[in-house]
């Protein structure tokens, strides 16, 4: 992943945080065994998903031709195997 921006960019950065915050409080209203808080935190972790796949369409995530790069750069490095 070293070789692209993989989960480097701003829309991976926003989509995950809103994601993990959605967590948070579905976690926390679990353990207070209260059904309404657990799922308004899991409708925040669809909306991080929402939001972070709406960034990558404006362009602020990785461009496609950087993971085509990155396939290339392994199928070159790889050794072939002595018989």
């Amino acid at each position: 992943m070293a070789g692209t921006s993989h989960g480097h960019t701003p829309a991976a950065w926003t989509g995950v945080t809103i994601a993990f915050i959605g967590f948070c409080i579905s976690g926390a209203f679990m353990v207070l065994a209260n059904p309404l808080g657990f799922w308004a935190g899991m409708v925040v972790v669809v909306l991080g998903g929402i939001v972070g796949m709406a960034m990558k369409a404006a362009g602020m995530g990785a461009p496609k031709a950087a993971h085509k790069d990155l396939a290339d750069v392994i199928a070159a490095n790889k050794v072939p195997a002595k018989a």
